[in-house]
């Protein structure tokens, strides 16, 4: 369809499923110009998106990058960017904690929509970055498979003095795990891998461990409350054995 009603794109096809980070590099090294937008295929760009992204980062040559205000199918407000993630952070959110005293997450429902912010992570799913920057920092850790990638990219961004702007003048629906839907419990799995290997990027396996031991400390009251209602909840029996694999394939990750 591509070929056939683009014929001026220059259209990349590979036999096999190489990794977000792996497949996005292969078209940031042939393509051109000042700004590079990486997009994930179950997103709809909303009429001038890309406009107000363009004309935020130009008005500010310090932003390496910007994403936009991302909703769900149904319009709602859809998590566009948090806090940079440290182990301690992810154990505070899934003991539920974050509820009361917001410390992995951003009360991005309490933001006014018409005044861009300085974030710490933007979202992957849209993300518009200036060349200049990717150049400074280098290209997406091709290492990363799926998830955590973007992470991994902001983090070497602010690094370097780049700024990291959310802008929710720009609005892009995201439908949101269309890529990962089939394959769920793998894709749960591989989320927690990717964490993993980036704490070990950035700590070593001393760091590594001590997110590894915080997620058996979160996840076996998780266990313990869904193998109650998995007597009467087929959901609930799947989070099980999820969860049940997780901590078992934890220490080989």
């Amino acid at each position: 369809m591509v070929e056939a009603e683009f014929p001026r794109i220059k259209l990349l096809q590979n036999g096999s499923n190489l990794g977000f980070a792996r497949a996005n590099n292969q078209a940031i090294r042939q393509s051109k110009g000042s700004y590079l937008l990486l997009l994930n295929s179950d997103t709809e760009l909303l009429p001038g998106a890309l406009h107000q992204l363009l004309h935020f980062m130009d008005s500010l040559p310090n932003v390496g990058a910007a994403g936009p205000l991302l909703l769900n199918s149904d319009g709602s407000i859809q998590p566009s960017a948090h806090p940079m993630l440290t182990p301690e952070r992810e154990f505070w959110r899934l003991s539920f904690l974050d509820h009361f005293l917001p410390r992995a997450t951003y009360r991005m429902a309490t933001w006014d929509r018409q005044i861009p912010r300085q974030v710490e992570v933007l979202k992957g799913a849209c993300l518009l970055l200036r060349r200049e920057a990717l150049e400074a920092v280098g290209l997406l850790d091709d290492s990363f498979f799926m998830y955590t990638e973007e992470v991994d990219l902001c983090f070497r961004l602010a690094q370097a003095g780049w700024q990291l702007w959310w802008v929710p003048g720009a609005r892009v629906v995201h439908h949101g795990e269309s890529s990962s839907r089939q394959a769920s419990e793998e894709m749960y799995i591989q989320l927690y891998r990717s964490k993993v290997q980036f704490y070990r990027k950035y700590g070593g396996e001393r760091r590594a461990n001590r997110f590894k031991y915080l997620i058996h400390l979160a996840y076996w009251p998780r266990i313990v409350v869904a193998t109650l209602f998995a007597l009467t909840s087929t959901r609930s029996a799947m989070r099980v054995r999820t969860y049940r694999r997780l901590l078992a394939e934890l220490s080989g990750m």
